[in-house]
């Protein structure tokens, strides 16, 4: 065989090689192939892997604003996601002590209502940053208190006729001892309407909603009755006249314009500001029962209640009295207690109410 047919021969033997490889290369990929689509097939669909769900907490930061004037109160920060609004006023009254979470009344908006207690943090936030307007629930249970007997007067002092007989009514004059009475009256509570909003730092904790009906029902029921009496066309006038009256009045002017004294000493017990001292007497002679009391405004309170009770020689008004002076007795007994405790050198030798004597 020529050298040239060898060639030709070895050229062939290597192209028929390579074309079998290449023919068992592609049987075995499409066999692969084969393969792995049945396997896919009878697995079903590719199934994602599986997140791992972490618990990150949020925290929010609740900016509270006074419902009023809208200036801020405080901030309370690191407030978690699964805190309540209890949760936001326990917080709020460590931050502002004198309001305890019974008398906060937390808003979203201005004139929207108050959030109720148990309502979550995250469902009312939109964003990291919450405002919630604030409230003083304990100020409004006062201010309901006080404006009823108030206006309840008034309406028995006009005398209107689904209340007194109308002839009856024009036929017998007034006696002086009546415009007196409903000038006192008004006077001292429209005191303490004033004090409320302008003097009075609320701290006693209390739960404002419960004692709204209790204390309305008190102060408005014993004001129509006390009212009713006094207005009566058929009142009886005092039994000393002019004498008994203009020395009860004075009486109780006096009585009223010291207990306002002492209100505004114990909202402002000295100047640095600082509340962890005795309330002292000041250069003002209607604080200077502060040397014999411990409890001067429940003195001067007391005071103008007998006083009234005099100058109209009423039996209502008398009940009433009573049953103020009693839990004033027991208030003030309980402040004194306080007060042996913490001022022992201040207060050892001082009665609670009347000096010398309790």
């Amino acid at each position: 065989m020529s050298k040239k047919s060898k060639l030709f021969a070895t050229d062939r033997k290597r192209e028929l090689f390579t074309h079998g490889a290449t023919q068992y290369m592609l049987k075995h990929d499409l066999r692969s192939f084969h393969c792995f689509s049945q396997l896919v097939l009878s697995a079903g669909g590719l199934k994602p892997t599986p997140l791992v769900k972490r618990s990150k907490s949020a925290h929010f930061e609740i900016e509270i604003l006074d419902a009023q004037t809208r200036k801020q109160i405080c901030i309370v920060d690191k407030v978690s996601s699964t805190s309540t609004i209890r949760d936001v006023k326990q917080k709020f009254h460590k931050a502002c002590p004198q309001w305890y979470p019974s008398r906060i009344g937390l808003q979203l908006e201005r004139s929207g209502p108050f959030l109720r207690d148990h309502r979550n943090i995250q469902s009312i936030a939109a964003s990291s940053i919450v405002t919630l307007y604030f409230t003083d629930l304990g100020q409004q249970v006062f201010l309901a208190e006080y404006a009823g007997p108030l206006l309840i007067y008034l309406i028995f002092y006009m005398r209107l006729a689904y209340i007194y007989d109308a002839k009856e009514s024009s036929r017998r004059l007034r006696h002086p001892v009546v415009h007196l009475a409903c000038f006192c009256h008004c006077l001292h509570y429209a005191r303490y309407l004033l004090e409320t909003v302008f003097v009075h730092k609320l701290s006693e904790e209390h739960t404002p909603l419960k004692n709204l009906i209790k204390g309305c029902a008190f102060y408005w029921g014993f004001t129509s009755w006390i009212a009713y009496y006094i207005n009566h066309p058929q009142y009886t006038p005092p039994s000393f006249g002019h004498r008994q009256v203009t020395v009860s009045v004075l009486n109780f002017l006096i009585c009223e314009a010291g207990n306002h004294f002492i209100h505004v000493l114990l909202a402002h017990p000295n100047h640095t500001g600082s509340n962890a001292c005795f309330p002292s007497p000041t250069y003002n002679p209607f604080t200077w029962l502060f040397m014999l009391v411990s409890c001067p405004n429940y003195t001067y309170e007391i005071g103008s209640w007998i006083s009234f009770t005099v100058m109209t020689q009423t039996l209502p008004v008398g009940i009433f009295t009573l049953l103020m002076s009693f839990q004033m007795l027991l208030w003030a007994q309980k402040k004194h207690k306080v007060y042996l405790k913490k001022f022992d050198t201040y207060v050892y030798k001082k009665s609670a109410v009347i000096p010398f004597i309790l």
